[in-house]
C-alpha cells in the first residue's frame, strides 16, 4: 500500500516538474519571439526611413523657395529622429555604430537649424548646397547597404537573437551578415565625415562627452566584487556574477549580477568604480519612513559615491518607493545636464535604484557666461497667469542639444505646478515642464 502511494506521489511529482519545465520553455520561447519580432520591425523600419530620407534630401535639392524648403527640412529632421530611434532599438550596443548615430544626429541638427530660419531672407549658401549634394550621395550609399543587408537576411532567414547572443558572449563569427553590414555602413560614414573636415555643417552640438571625465584608478574584477559586497550588504561575494564589457563599448565597464533573496544588477566603470546604473528587485513591504526621510538616505548614497555639490530638485513616491532627482551646482547655477536619479525603498531605506549615466557623460568644469537679462526682465517672458513661487539660475540643453544659460521659474496655474526655463540672454522660452501632483521640490545642497 505504502509502495503504491509513493509511486503515485513520485509520478505526480514527475508530471508536475515536467509541466513546470514545459511552461518555462514556452514562456522563454515567447519572450525570444517577442524580442526577435521587435528587432525585425526596428531594422525594416530603419531601412524604410533611410529610403524616405534619401528621397526627401533629393527633393529638397530641386526646390527653389524658402517657403517650400522649411517644411521639407522639418520632414528630414523628423526622419533622422525616427531612424535614430530605430538604431537605438537594435541589439548593437557592442558594435561600433557611433559614427552612424552621430551622422544622423548631426543631420537632424542641421535641418532643424535651417528649418527655423527665414530661408527667403537668408537662403542656403553654396557651401550648404554642396553639403546637401554630398549628403544625398551618402544617404544613397547607406540606403543601398541596408537594402542589401535586408535582402540577405530575409533570403538566409537570419535571426537578430543570434546576433545579440554572439555579441553578448563576445563570440567571433566568420559570416555575420548583419554585424558586418553595420560595420560597413559605419566605416563608409566615417570616411565621408573625414572628407568634410572643416565644415561647420556637421559639427556636433551636443555637450555629451561620452564619459570623458570619469576619473580614478583602474579596478580589477576582485575590486569590483569587494565593492559590490559592501554596497549591497551581501555576505558571500562569490555569489556575484561579474562580466567585463566587450570591445566597442562607450567606456570599459563591469556588469554585476546577483540572484538570491533579491535580484541585483549594476553597471560600474572600470576606471574609478563609478556606478552607472543600479537596479535591485525585491519585495517592498509597508513603508516605515517618510518621503523626506528617504531623501536623507538618498543624500547619503550620493555622498558615498563621492559626488559633491549635488542638489535634490524633485521627488516622487510610487508604492513604497521614493524616487529622487539630483543635479550638480556650480557657482550657484543648477547644471541640469549633470543629472542623476536615486530610488530608495521606504520600508527600510535601502537603495534599490540609481542612474548616473547623464552625470558621468556630461560632467565637466564649465565656464558659465554672465546673463544679459536680469531675473525681473526674464520674469516678464513668463505667462502672466503663472504664480511664480521660486526662481533659480540654471544651465539647460535646448532643442539643439546646446547648453544655454536660463532663469528657472517654478510656479502654479490652475492648481498645476510648472517649471519654466527662460533664456537668460534673449528671453526665449526654452522649456516648460508640468510637474506631477506627487512631486515635491527640495532646497537641499549637499
Amino acid at each position: 500500500m505504502i509502495r503504491s502511494v509513493l509511486i503515485a506521489v513520485l509520478t505526480i511529482g514527475i508530471i508536475g516538474v515536467g509541466y513546470w519545465g514545459y511552461k518555462e520553455h514556452e514562456e522563454k520561447n515567447a519572450l525570444l519571439i517577442h524580442a526577435e519580432n521587435s528587432y525585425q520591425r526596428s531594422f525594416h523600419e530603419l531601412a524604410y526611413h533611410m529610403d524616405l530620407l534619401h528621397d526627401k534630401i533629393g527633393t529638397s535639392l530641386a526646390m527653389n523657395t524658402g517657403e517650400r524648403l522649411s517644411p521639407q527640412f522639418v520632414d528630414i529632421w523628423r526622419l533622422t529622429s525616427e531612424a535614430l530611434n530605430n538604431v537605438g532599438q537594435l541589439p548593437l550596443s557592442l558594435v561600433p555604430i557611433n559614427e552612424t548615430q552621430e551622422f544622423l544626429s548631426n543631420i537632424g541638427d542641421f535641418t532643424y537649424r535651417t528649418s527655423i530660419r527665414n530661408l527667403d531672407d537668408d537662403p542656403l549658401s553654396e557651401e550648404e548646397v554642396d553639403k546637401l549634394n554630398h549628403l544625398y550621395e551618402q544617404a544613397a550609399d547607406i540606403k543601398d547597404n541596408l537594402r542589401e543587408m535586408q535582402h540577405t537576411a530575409l533570403q538566409n532567414n537570419l535571426r537578430w537573437m543570434d546576433v545579440e547572443l554572439a555579441l553578448a558572449t563576445n563570440e567571433e563569427q566568420d559570416d555575420n551578415t548583419i554585424v558586418d553590414g553595420f560595420r560597413t555602413v559605419n566605416h563608409n560614414i566615417n570616411e565621408f565625415a573625414e572628407s568634410d573636415i572643416g565644415s561647420n555643417m556637421f559639427e556636433k552640438t551636443s555637450t555629451n562627452n561620452q564619459y570623458g571625465h570619469v576619473e580614478g584608478e583602474k579596478q580589477e574584477e576582485e575590486d569590483i566584487r569587494a565593492y559590490s559586497e559592501r554596497l549591497f550588504s551581501v555576505e558571500d561575494a562569490e555569489q556575484f556574477n561579474i562580466e567585463k564589457s566587450g570591445e566597442g563599448a562607450d567606456i570599459p565597464t563591469y556588469s554585476v549580477t546577483y540572484q538570491d533573496d533579491k535580484s541585483i544588477y549594476m553597471d560600474i566603470t572600470e576606471q574609478g568604480a563609478h556606478p552607472i546604473s543600479i537596479l535591485v528587485d525585491r519585495d517592498i513591504k509597508e513603508s516605515t519612513i517618510s518621503l523626506n526621510d528617504g531623501l536623507l538616505k538618498a543624500e547619503e548614497y550620493i555622498k558615498d559615491f563621492d559626488y559633491d555639490n549635488m542638489t535634490a530638485f524633485q521627488s516622487q513616491q510610487f508604492d513604497g518607493i521614493g524616487v529622487y532627482s539630483f543635479i550638480y551646482e556650480q557657482d550657484g547655477v543648477r547644471i541640469y545636464p549633470d543629472k542623476m536619479n536615486v530610488k530608495v525603498a521606504l520600508d527600510n531605506g535601502d537603495i534599490i535604484g540609481f542612474n548616473a549615466r547623464d552625470y558621468l557623460m556630461s560632467h565637466q568644469d564649465r565656464t558659465i557666461e554672465d546673463a544679459t537679462l536680469t531675473v525681473d526682465e526674464a520674469r516678464e517672458h513668463v505667462n502672466g497667469q503663472v504664480n511664480i513661487q521660486e526662481e533659480h539660475v540654471a544651465l539647460v540643453e535646448n532643442n539643439l542639444n546646446e547648453e544655454v544659460l536660463a532663469y528657472e521659474f517654478l510656479g502654479t496655474m490652475d492648481n498645476e505646478t510648472y517649471r519654466i526655463f527662460i533664456n537668460a540672454q534673449d528671453g526665449t522660452e526654452e522649456k516648460v515642464e508640468k510637474l506631477t501632483g506627487t512631486e515635491t521640490n527640495f532646497e537641499v545642497t549637499l
